[in-house]
């Protein structure tokens, strides 16, 4: 079985980075294949309940590496991860067959629940470099994330996925409290966009009622006369 997986990962690399000209090559020269086979031994000793040598085993390929897998996360066959420097992919992040990852690369939570709370990948996906995508959100078979992406929503199967424009937030709270990553994804959170969107509506709802006035007492002019 190691065996096998050892062989399809060489070659998903080979098909899918034209740099990779040999499996020696793969084998020797590739970290992200090194953090996969780290990061398999680590998730042994997780799943046997010894944690603390677990976490200790992952960070020793995240410093050989400078990818960081937690251990209790879950990878599928044949994953790519092309250059790798950066990456993180937190505990509960579950990735499918065939997936594509670049460096810079961020699957993260958003909250400080102890249940899941990372992304899971679907099959065939590609994740362009520097990508975030936070939360306990599903990104359907065969999406595409491009570079730099900041995904929070759900993305369906198929779908391409890009850019990320930054916009200011409302924020109305009594007390302090801390966000992952920097991103509130709760009730609280106002977006702009909508906001402006529901002031619209309200005044226009007003100059409909306005016109509904003035058409009355039109109506009652005329009957007057």
């Amino acid at each position: 079985m190691a065996f096998m997986f050892l062989r399809e990962s060489i070659q998903a690399y080979q098909e899918r980075d034209p740099a990779a000209r040999s499996a020696a090559v793969v084998f020797f020269c590739y970290p992200g294949l090194h953090a996969v086979l780290w990061h398999r031994i680590a998730q042994r000793f997780w799943r046997a309940g010894a944690t603390g040598p677990a976490r200790f085993i992952a960070h020793i390929g995240r410093f050989l590496t400078g990818i960081e897998i937690h251990p209790g996360a879950r990878l599928g066959r044949r994953l790519v991860i092309d250059h790798g420097m950066g990456l993180v992919i937190g505990e509960t992040a579950e990735v499918g067959d065939d997936v594509t990852l670049y460096h810079q690369v961020t699957l993260g939570g958003t909250s400080l629940s102890h249940g899941k709370r990372h992304p899971t990948i679907g099959n065939n996906v590609i994740i362009g470099a520097g990508a975030k995508i936070l939360g306990a959100i599903t990104v359907g078979d065969g999406a595409r994330i491009g570079a730099n992406a900041l995904v929070i929503k759900p993305v369906p199967a198929g779908v391409t996925m890009v850019a990320a424009p930054a916009n200011p937030l409302d924020r109305q709270r009594r007390d302090p409290c801390f966000d992952a990553y920097g991103t509130p994804c709760s009730e609280m959170s106002v977006d702009p966009l909508l906001r402006d969107i529901e002031s619209l509506r309200a005044e226009l709802a007003e100059l409909e009622g306005r016109v509904g006035q003035l058409s009355r007492v039109r109506e009652s002019r005329t009957a007057a006369d």
